[in-house]
């Protein structure tokens, strides 16, 4: 059983990655033109590594909400996009990036794609393996999330029943679990409550 659960949190972890760049096909237009027009205002003192690598951190932010760190990390890294740390550092100095809006953009996400409690999300978006915003940020997306998490909460619930076979009183502990889904108590037994017999 422990084995089967790993496996799913570790599948869920993976498909994490693309829950924060959730985006639909009129905010990619709107946002192509914007950088059309940001294309057309270029600072020909600043070296063109440098604007590259702005370019690139706007695009992060603005069609992938992601952090601080982990656009810097993206700008430098070997298998991203190989700026030395002075153009990234530049790159991230001079973006216009609310980090608020982006963790709250990326929460939404992940409460929408993966059925996830509140408790996991702030874990999800502070973590060193995650989306690396600061606990000021995480909160801000927690405290700003519309709705609650009953519909997360039972679907989370449905894909135990149903991929897993677990019993109830199993989902509920899973549910709740410090390791498991982090779900309130209450939310949790709105889950079994509902659930199929």
């Amino acid at each position: 059983m422990k084995k089967g659960l790993k496996v799913f949190l570790t599948a869920a972890i993976v498909l994490s990655a693309v829950a924060c760049s959730t985006t639909s096909d009129e905010e990619t237009k709107n946002k192509d033109t914007k950088e059309k027009v940001v294309e057309t205002k270029k600072d020909t003192s600043v070296p063109k590594e440098y604007r590259n690598a702005l370019h690139k951190a706007e695009n992060y932010s603005k069609m992938m909400h992601m952090s601080k760190q982990k656009i810097y990390d993206q700008l430098t890294s070997e298998y991203g996009e190989k700026f030395d740390a002075e153009a990234a550092q530049y790159a991230i100095d001079n973006l216009n990036a609310d980090y608020n809006e982006n963790a709250l953009k990326c929460g939404e996400n992940y409460k929408k794609t993966m059925h996830i409690s509140k408790a996991r999300i702030y874990d999800q978006l502070t973590s060193e393996n995650g989306e690396k915003f600061t606990p000021e940020e995480a909160q801000y997306a927690i405290d700003n999330i519309k709705g609650d998490y009953l519909e997360a909460v039972l679907k989370s619930a449905k894909n135990y029943q149903e991929t897993m076979s677990m019993s109830k009183d199993a989902i509920y502990d899973q549910l709740t679990s410090e390791y498991g889904e982090k779900f309130t108590a209450e939310e949790a037994q709105y889950a079994i409550d509902n659930l199929d017999e």
